[in-house]
């Protein structure tokens, strides 16, 4: 049975069902990790009925071990918000980029942005053009999953693609998330972190997929929790009452949320405050 409260330190008096969580810099530390710390607090949740939701930018196979580390057993939302499963891995919400448009961008940022290395992404899927490439490697690494070599028309001719993810420095980023954006209206355009720029359907947002599953499971948003440390999370840090930006945010996260951990993603930032929900230290 969903929890009726979480006690202790929410300050509202609101009691959240439901536990939202950005994944990279939030569950995660710096070295993308789950601490003991963290799995103990998911699990402490879950004893309390309380499901913890991982809402993330990354493929739903780069969030399995995760998952199966904090004992989530519910709703993922992927691709920040792009696609959403069940439990069970079964479509919940599906915003894909038409394969048009997605060879426009491509092509795009081909010809504009040429140091930038791009890659696809579609339900359980993740295309490059050449996995040597040292930023592709160490994208694999960090997920713990493999992408394919290919095309965008051999993988994605029929249903489209969910996100593209592109890779460079921090001045190249910047200038790709305001270019593309004003050249791509009808698309998402977001930097999640100095080297890093999302783009995906114009309609998809953590917000949005954060909104189904709360749907799915039975709860009204607004009993509702959720953290977040990156600008992709903003949306959905504005959309529940009770919202926690990290220590390690960047000060316009921290400015969206109505809270502030009191400690970052290298220091059980998330666990302490579940902790301190929960009414435990």
């Amino acid at each position: 049975m969903m929890a009726d409260a979480l006690c202790g330190a929410s300050g509202d008096g609101a009691l959240p069902s439901v536990v939202f969580s950005d994944v990279d810099g939030t569950v995660l530390d710096a070295a993308h990790r789950v601490s003991p710390r963290t799995a103990a607090a998911a699990r402490e949740l879950a004893a309390r009925g309380v499901p913890l939701v991982l809402v993330s930018a990354r493929m739903p196979e780069a969030l399995e071990e995760i998952r199966r580390e904090l004992g989530c057993s519910g709703p993922t939302v992927c691709y920040s918000g792009a696609y959403v499963i069940d439990a069970a891995g079964e479509e919940l919400l599906s915003r894909p980029i038409a394969l048009g448009c997605a060879l426009e961008v491509r092509d795009h940022v081909a010809c504009e942005f040429p140091e930038l290395c791009c890659m696809a992404y579609g339900y359980h899927t993740w295309v490059t053009t050449d996995r040597r490439d040292p930023r592709v490697a160490r994208e694999e690494r960090i997920v713990g999953v493999e992408s394919v070599e290919g095309t965008l028309e051999e993988h994605f001719s029929e249903r489209g693609l969910h996100k593209f993810l592109l890779v460079g420095e921090p001045a190249a980023i910047e200038r790709a998330e305001r270019e593309l954006g004003a050249a791509f209206p009808q698309l998402s355009v977001v930097r999640s972190s100095s080297i890093l720029c999302e783009v995906m359907d114009g309609r998809a947002s953590k917000t949005e997929g954060i909104g189904v599953v709360c749907e799915h499971l039975g709860v009204p948003l607004e009993r509702a929790a959720a953290f977040g440390d990156g600008r992709n999370d903003i949306d959905m840090l504005r959309a529940v009452s009770q919202s926690w930006a990290m220590a390690n945010a960047p000060a316009e996260v921290r400015a969206a949320a109505a809270r502030v951990t009191a400690l970052d993603n290298d220091h059980d930032g998330l666990a302490e405050t579940i902790f301190s929900l929960l009414g435990e230290s």
